[in-house]
């Protein structure tokens, strides 16, 4: 049984949902408060936070989105999981970026429900424990990698600007790793013993962007109770990731360019300019040459962090890697949840590939990590995936490209990359023996000797 909470709030409209959340949430511990519309629920978290927040998108006069964006404001520790229905897919990819955990689709299975609840609190204080901010990005460079020649040379290029001291600009869809790479760029730099400090410049309230970065004097506003360091401060001798960077305001990007300029930052109410060596890394959802042409970003800022512009591959312009990076969320579940699946089975790697994946890894590793936790087979099947998922079939995958790359010619030559890797894997295994390997690999002598000749695979 789950310790005891303060309180689970639960945020929806429907009376008959809140009681079964009642019930189901108590049953396991926890202490449970319903509200049935969103001002209620902001209304509520004036008189105490609850730590967990289950919040429907769909509610009278103030939807969802607006409520997830004043908790974000009122209290950012609040973790918030999104209760979504059917179709509501784009919606939850926006909750995601502006900061809610995970989501969990209705009709929801209480034992996913209760699990879920358990990763969001173990997440929370193991983040707390650690003293950083809630780690909702991805674990390791594993959780990003694949044989896709797009995901390669994203590598690639890490290796060649990670040395410097160039400021590097990630660009990318939510989910696609931003983070995780920015520490790798980090761990690979001269910089890597020294302090890798993130800010999340999209949760935070505009008037407290200046103050975050900067830091401020005690008095230098209501509130200022005393000397705070700024995040420039905070990442001296390191790095500092801003997430986000597109959200500040203007009158703060022009001392944001002050301070790459001199290399100086100045509190808010001080008096003196303070020396910082800080390496810069951005990220950013949209395009930001774009943003720059519309006037909405200092086009002197831009090109001052654009030193280096690493684009992100969307998951749905890298399908190759899709099956690489089930198997390896696979053996990460097995081990957090004590299971023992093997893989995907045809069907349900068919829907895996057909699935546009709006949320791109995070998502994928979100919706594994569920499979996972349910099914009661050796294999997770079609019946294991989320019910959104199945019968979309997603065009792009073979009739559109992804920049210049055509996607139909990418899935070709990741299948081939991939097909390769694996039968070298199993001659190894066999140690060179053809029949032991075809047998492995479930097909005839004639077959493997023709895959041997068309991928250039040489004797081991």
């Amino acid at each position: 049984m789950a310790r005891k909470l303060k309180t689970i709030m639960v945020v929806d409209d429907d009376r008959d949902t809140c009681w079964l959340l009642s019930q189901v949430l108590g049953s396991y511990g926890y202490g449970v408060k319903t509200i049935f519309d969103g001002k209620s629920a902001i209304a509520e978290l004036v008189n105490g936070s609850p730590e967990l927040v289950l919040l429907d998108l769909n509610l009278p006069e103030m939807d969802g989105m607006g409520v997830l964006e004043e908790i974000r404001k009122k209290n950012k520790d609040v973790i918030v999981i999104i209760l979504s229905g059917y179709g509501d897919t784009k919606r939850v990819v926006n909750a995601m970026k502006l900061g809610a955990f995970d989501y969990i689709t209705k009709p929801f299975n209480n034992k996913e429900l209760a699990a879920l609840i358990k990763n969001a609190m173990e997440s929370r204080r193991k983040a707390d424990t650690e003293g950083t901010r809630k780690n909702t990005s991805l674990s390791s460079p594993e959780s990003v990698k694949g044989i896709s020649p797009q995901i390669r040379h994203v590598f690639e290029l890490i290796d060649v600007v990670a040395p410097t001291n160039m400021t590097v600009v990630l660009q990318g869809e939510s989910g696609t790793g931003k983070e995780l790479m920015a520490r790798l760029i980090h761990s690979k730099s001269s910089r890597k013993n020294g302090p890798f400090v993130a800010l999340d410049c999209g949760t935070l309230q505009e008037t407290l962007v200046e103050s975050e970065l900067f830091g401020y004097e005690k008095g230098a506003f209501t509130g200022a109770a005393e000397r705070k360091e700024g995040y420039f401060e905070l990442a001296n001798n390191g790095t500092l990731f801003l997430d986000e960077v597109a959200n500040i305001k203007e009158s703060v990007q022009l001392k944001l360019l002050r301070v790459l300029q001199e290399r100086r930052v100045r509190h808010l109410g001080g008096k003196k300019d303070i020396p910082v060596d800080v390496r810069i890394i951005t990220a950013t959802n949209t395009t930001m040459s774009e943003l720059v042409k519309l006037g909405k970003f200092r086009d002197d800022l831009y090109y001052r962090l654009n030193e280096f512009l690493l684009e992100l591959p969307p998951l749905r312009c890298r399908s190759g890697d899709i099956p690489v990076l089930a198997g390896h969320f696979i053996e990460e579940a097995n081990l957090e949840l004590g299971k023992k699946v093997r893989g995907l089975t045809e069907k349900a790697t068919r829907v895996f590939l057909n699935y546009a994946w709006p949320g791109n890894v995070r998502e994928l590793r979100n919706i594994i990590r569920r499979a996972v936790l349910m099914t009661e087979s050796e294999y997770m099947d079609i019946g294991d995936v989320p019910g959104e998922m199945q019968g979309v079939r997603h065009e792009t995958v073979t009739d559109v490209s992804c920049g210049d790359v055509s996607l139909r010619g990418v899935l070709k030559e990741s299948t081939k990359d991939l097909e390769r890797e694996m039968i070298e894997k199993v001659l190894a295994l066999a140690k060179n023996n053809k029949s032991k390997a075809a047998k492995i690999l479930q097909i005839d002598r004639t077959t493997l000797y023709s895959k041997l000749k068309s991928l250039k695979i040489r004797d081991l």
